[in-house]
């Protein structure tokens, strides 16, 4: 029999706004995961420094308070907070897939990246296009983040929030053999009544995307307590008014959709565990494989651009297409 592959899903408030105290709970958190006996751990979309509740909240021109201090305590992929989080799953010997508002000069992406139990950073992404009103903070990115990767955990992949709801996304997700999806999901306790946004098809959407992907799906999620919702506060000191309450829905489901986790209260912080047998996608798969056996590309199949994007390009780096490389000079004539 394989051996099985323990993975942990957080379920936690961050420090709101505040990248040392949410870093020094990661830090905290991958320790406490790694004394569960966790080869994986996953983290929730912009777990540092906590989802920006606040472009739900207020008029735009009510957050530019906020706007600042979320730039002033998103990290950097190369600075020290990082550089924490990657010491802290080496030491632990644990596979982090960290969720993170990235600061690229003058730009944030929600970004997730996957750090390796030698501290490697294995894969790092961004949101492919942020969703609705997120776009007014976030950048979008590029194909080159639609990567499953190998792990000493299994050949994992991630992807945030609504890019669950894109179906082209998830397909280009499934050919490339995924067996561990993170799924990671901002603070569920706001918004809890718009039914588009309420944890109930969120999971759903979770669920869907183990039964179709044939693989193992972690769901990490934000919690929000009461005072937490007071660091986004109305004018009067009270509550932000999206507030709806906990919001946590930490599970683990399998390559059939089954739910492997015992879940836990919503407002409760905590870790939920589950041991994977791998060997489990291969019966799932034996069922249905959308990109697979149960796959028709003589009648639908999908063109995937999974080439890195920048917005500045030198001479010859661009395929070569339009801008192809300057002709060497001609030497001048003898004499």
């Amino acid at each position: 029999m394989a051996p099985t592959v323990r993975v942990a899903a957080v379920q936690a408030e961050p420090v709101w706004l505040d990248i040392e105290g949410t870093t020094a709970k990661t830090v905290e958190l991958i320790r406490e995961a790694a004394a569960g006996g966790a080869d994986l751990m996953a983290f929730p979309e912009t777990w540092i420094p906590g989802y920006p509740v606040f472009l739900w909240s207020y008029p735009v021109y009510e957050q530019m308070e906020f706007v600042a201090r979320y730039h002033a305590n998103s990290p950097t992929l190369d600075g020290e907070h990082l550089r924490r989080i990657r010491e802290a799953a080496r030491d632990n010997s644990v596979t982090v897939v960290l969720g993170f508002s990235e600061k690229d000069g003058g730009s944030l992406y929600m970004a997730q990246a996957v750090i390796g139990p030698d501290g490697q950073i294995l894969l790092h992404r961004r949101k492919l296009k942020p969703t609705h009103a997120e776009r007014t903070l976030f950048g979008e990115s590029d194909g080159s983040g639609i990567k499953v990767i190998d792990t000493p955990a299994g050949r994992v992949g991630a992807l945030n929030c609504f890019e669950h709801l894109q179906p082209l996304t998830k397909y280009a997700m499934y050919a490339q053999n995924e067996q561990i999806h993170v799924a990671g999901w901002p603070c569920l306790g706001i918004l809890g009544k718009v039914p588009a946004l309420s944890p109930e098809p969120i999971m759903a959407a979770s669920q869907t995307y183990a039964l179709e992907g044939s693989a193992f799906v972690i769901t990490a999620t934000q919690i929000m307590s009461e005072a937490g919702a007071r660091q986004f506060p109305t004018a009067d000191g009270g509550p932000t008014p999206v507030y709806t309450g906990g919001g946590g829905y930490a599970r683990v489901y399998g390559p059939d959709s089954a739910l492997l986790t015992e879940p836990l209260d919503p407002a409760t912080e905590g870790i939920v565990y589950a041991d994977l047998d791998l060997a489990r996608i291969d019966l799932a798969k034996n069922t249905v494989d959308p990109a697979g056996h149960y796959a028709r590309p003589d009648v639908t199949r999908l063109l995937f651009d999974d080439r890195a994007r920048t917005p500045m390009v030198r001479p010859g780096e661009l395929d070569g297409e339009l801008f192809a490389p300057l002709p060497e000079p001609e030497p001048a004539p003898a004499g």
